[in-house]
């Protein structure tokens, strides 16, 4: 009887693991002209927000610390990618006030976000 509760409970397992959600994960961040490009395996839920000058986006994944910076009209703008207790925190902020638009689709199998940013 033993056996059979065992064996019933690592099927079980199977099958969840098979049906369970992939975990969306940040595989890579590019820097464009007048913005970045994050690159992720699935489509990851996202907030994101115009606060005081600086841009912030929160996206539902995993992935790894990471931060640099990109030039906007002649001018630097430092970026920094950190894990938050909700997920990833994509903060943007330069000298100078910022605002971004952001928007995402699917692209060759992966998810692209596509940040632009302006004055």
């Amino acid at each position: 009887m033993l056996s059979l509760a065992i064996v019933g409970i690592m099927v079980g397992l199977m099958i969840g693991r098979l049906t369970a959600p992939e975990e969306r994960e940040l595989q890579q961040v590019q820097v464009v002209q007048d913005g970045l490009e994050l690159w992720f395996n699935a489509e990851p839920r996202l907030h994101g927000e115009n606060v005081e000058g600086t841009v912030a986006l929160l996206f539902q994944a995993q992935g790894k610390r990471q931060q640099g910076q990109l030039s906007l009209q002649g001018k630097p703008v430092s970026w920094k990618v950190q894990k938050s207790k909700e997920g990833l925190l994509l903060t943007v902020v330069a000298a100078r006030p910022l605002h971004g638009e952001w928007a995402g689709a699917e692209d060759a199998g992966r998810w692209r976000v596509q940040l632009k940013l302006h004055e």
